[in-house]
């Protein structure tokens, strides 16, 4: 289901690259909405739905190995077209150009030597762009003109201003590239001429008559967690179609130290006060009992959700929708035709075959700081939307092995020690997420009182990112970080070792699990 109706779109094709959502993200940035479409449904996909413009992402491949990644050339006939990075030498191999693997890899900062004065990319504040390629474009596309060159790439841009085909070598959508904004700024409404109308008032408006419209008059379950993700979800469903929005919290006993009833204090004195509350905490570790598997956790846990749901359809008054908070990154990583499946959110994989609830997720396609916009917009309080992101299972996935009270309650005291710390320090500002993972199966020796210990240790997470596609370690003093561990160790029982995550996303995830 598309959110651009009467609006612009631009369309970014997926050829696989790690930087693809980044680019809707940015596009979006500037008010223009946008969707990323795989490159082997590219084509149907721009015929039927007549983009404003496109943009073609990078990718792995060179793209004069036989099978690399490519679609019908035809159907971007007419419109405005952006080539990044592989898309950039795809329309050089596509258009009358072409392009062949380079002498040498050019990766990392470079400095554009040579830039045409009477070109889009003339007069930009920064010259400094990121790289990251082993095929270079020879031949520019027919009726395209080089507008930028480096020292180690002759076509660093070029520009096919009768056609508004356009490459550039580089990547304008990292932050690497200081001029990126502007660069995509200028293509957008220099050169494209859309006006950047997509705003979060519309997204609200929009999506509450999808709503209606999808409903009907039937109920929906909103299955709220107090994350950010499904309070905005419900906020919205409540807005949409008042009462008949029945919101539901299941206690999993899977969530941080006192998150229970902090959810239920939160939510139902800001905006919605007719929560109900289902206490299914046995339920869940009994199923999780004996599961030591990542995905078959997230699996269980999101068939259980519905177990619950469907033994209370009485109390539910017959709701036939189920609402979920599902994000775009969500689905992205959850896997796509070009995109690897990461790991199965519950919220998108992990619900069963036989769910008879009929799905609705009216956040499928934002982002998460988009959702923060709309929280704000909704008129949820700040600390409400400020919260960190959350894992729908819980803890479950931040305990390697099998899922106890027992575990459980080691890492929720080591979780709140952490991030108790951090918020008295300040140092919580600027961090996307913060958490305790327990290795569960893993032991180790220690000394504590003169005394031989094996126990289990315990790692700290804390990252910096916008919107959890990449990620980086938080770089918390030393000193501190050796005070967090000398608590946890002292005050929680069975922990004897406390490391520090510093991994980034790529190549790790934010979760353990």
């Amino acid at each position: 289901m598309s959110l651009n109706s009467g609006h612009e779109l631009v369309l970014v094709v997926d050829f696989g690259g790690q930087y693809t959502q980044l680019i809707v993200r940015r596009i979006r940035e500037h008010g223009v909405y946008s969707e990323m479409v795989p490159y082997n449904k590219a084509a149907d996909v721009i015929r039927e739905r007549n983009p404003s413009a496109v943009v073609l992402s990078g990718g792995p491949r060179s793209v004069d190995e036989a099978d690399a990644p490519t679609m019908d050339p035809a159907a971007l006939q007419g419109i405005p077209t952006l080539g990044i990075c592989y898309g950039h030498q795809w329309l050089a191999a596509n258009m009358g150009g072409s392009a062949k693997k380079a002498e040498g890899r050019e990766y990392g900062r470079q400095a554009l030597t040579s830039v045409a004065a009477n070109s889009w990319l003339a007069g930009l504040a920064s010259r400094q762009v990121w790289m990251s390629h082993g095929t270079e474009v020879v031949q520019p596309p027919t009726g395209a003109v080089v507008i930028a060159s480096t020292d180690g790439c002759p076509v660093a841009a070029f520009a096919d201003e009768a056609n508004k085909r356009y490459g550039v070598q580089f990547h304008p959508e990292v932050s690497h590239t200081p001029a990126g904004k502007e660069i995509l700024r200028r293509f957008l409404f220099e050169h494209v001429g859309l006006k950047g109308d997509w705003t979060t008032a519309n997204f609200i408006e929009e999506s509450i008559a999808r709503i209606r419209e999808e409903v009907g008059d039937a109920k929906v379950l909103c299955a709220v967690s107090g994350g950010v993700d499904s309070s905005v979800m419900a906020a919205l469903l409540t807005r949409a179609i008042g009462d008949r929005a029945v919101c539901v919290f299941v206690d999993h006993g899977l969530l941080r130290k006192g998150e229970a009833q902090q959810v239920r204090q939160a939510f139902t004195e800001h905006f919605h006060p007719r929560l109900i509350v289902f206490d299914a905490r046995a339920r869940f570790f009994s199923a999780l009992a004996g599961i030591t598997d990542p995905e078959q956790k997230r699996k269980t846990i999101g068939e259980q959700f519905v177990r619950v749901f469907e033994d209370h359809a009485d109390d539910l008054k017959d709701c036939t929708f189920l609402a979920q908070g599902t994000l775009y990154p969500d689905v992205i990583e959850s896997g796509s035709s070009t995109a690897a499946k990461i790991k199965t959110h519950h919220n998108v994989g992990g619900l069963p075959d036989w769910m008879r609830l009929k799905l609705i997720e009216p956040l499928r396609w934002l982002f998460k700081d988009e959702v923060r916009a709309l929280g704000r917009a909704l008129g949820l309080p700040e600390e409400m939307v400020e919260r960190e992101p959350f894992p729908g299972p819980g803890l479950a996935v931040r305990i390697l092995g099998e899922v106890t009270s027992a575990r459980v309650a080691t890492v929720q005291e080591a979780d709140w020690i952490f991030r108790t710390e951090l918020r008295a320090r300040g140092l919580q500002v600027g961090i996307w997420q913060s958490y305790a993972a327990l290795l569960g199966d893993v032991r180790s020796v220690g000394v504590m009182g003169d005394e031989r210990t094996y126990e289990n240790p315990i790692i700290l997470r804390a990252v910096q990112s916008e919107d959890a596609m990449t990620a980086t370690a938080a770089p918390i003093p030393f000193e501190i970080l050796e005070h967090i561990a000398t608590r946890i160790v002292n005050e929680v029982p069975g922990v004897n070792r406390v490391l520090y995550d510093l991994t980034s996303k790529p190549p790790a995830t934010i979760e353990w699990e």
